[in-house]
């Protein structure tokens, strides 16, 4: 008799038939259980800048080995990275089979070109936590440290499994309304509180694209500052410029509004940061 399973890592709360993968096409349902179904299954590795991901105050100059998968919980209409991000396993003809074993060894033999550990980015990392998870114990125990870049769209007892072993994150934060999540496909709350409890115990970095139309409203950089600033003034908030991809044509973001955003930002924030200008 074919069961369906729920999977509880993040808010959709996705009811997953038999043999079906849930909306993040990453997660599937064998036997009556919830499994990561892109578990050691890369598209993407790289040695990048920790500039890239991006971090501007954690190890800034140095690289990081950058991997992803396939799989995102979102619906991100201008996603940089839809090719992966959107696409499901059986749309790529190939994909690289590499085990935690075998991440972390070809971490450290990047480090004679500088690396410093191992990013887990380009999808949406989460929706494969378990990989992240187990890779990034090794590359600790390795003496080497662990990046997350995420959309925060997750729940707090999958970050509770991940914290011991990530030392710095850089978390989208795509809008201050919570009809822009609804959109996206997200929940404002989840992220907010992903947020809140990841900057009391690693490195965080926040990252708000701003798409014309979409969220760039001064009056919302205002709130979307004040409330950082009562996490931590210090959080370094990255300012980015959307330029058209995927679904969206819509022109490049204003520059002057970028500036405007930033300076609105840095009334509540220390380190205010504008990228892709």
């Amino acid at each position: 008799m074919c069961s369906t399973a729920v999977c509880s890592v993040c808010p959709h709360h996705c009811r997953i038939p038999e043999g079906a993968v849930g909306r993040c096409r990453a997660r599937k349902n064998v036997g009556g259980k919830v499994i990561c179904s892109n578990y050691g299954k890369l598209t993407s590795i790289a040695l990048d800048p920790i500039e890239k991901k991006p971090l501007a105050y954690f190890h800034p100059g140095s690289m990081i080995l950058s991997v992803g998968s396939f799989g995102c919980n979102l619906s991100c209409p201008f996603c940089q990275n839809h090719e992966i991000a959107a696409a499901g396993e059986y749309d790529f003809r190939r994909l690289y089979e590499v085990s935690p074993q075998e991440l972390c060894s070809l971490a450290e033999d990047e480090t004679a070109r500088g690396n410093i550990g191992v990013a887990y980015t380009y999808n949406e990392a989460l929706a494969g936590y378990e990989y992240v998870r187990d890779s990034a114990r090794l590359v600790h125990e390795a003496g080497m440290l662990n990046v997350l870049v995420t959309n925060g769209t997750a729940e707090l007892p999958v970050l509770e499994e991940l914290l011991p072993y990530i030392d710095a994150m850089n978390i989208d934060l795509k809008g201050f309304r919570p009809q822009i999540y609804r959109k996206l496909g997200g929940d404002l709350e989840t992220v907010k509180a992903f947020i809140t409890r990841a900057s009391q115990d690693c490195h965080v970095e926040l990252t708000s694209l701003i798409v014309p139309g979409m969220n760039d409203d001064p009056a919302d950089m205002e709130k979307e500052a004040e409330w950082i600033a009562q996490i931590d003034p210090r959080i370094p908030l990255h300012i980015t410029r959307y330029f058209p991809r995927y679904r969206m044509q819509e022109r490049p973001t204003d520059i002057p509004l970028l500036w405007k955003l930033k300076k609105i930002a840095e009334n509540r924030l220390e380190r205010v940061l504008l990228g892709n200008v």
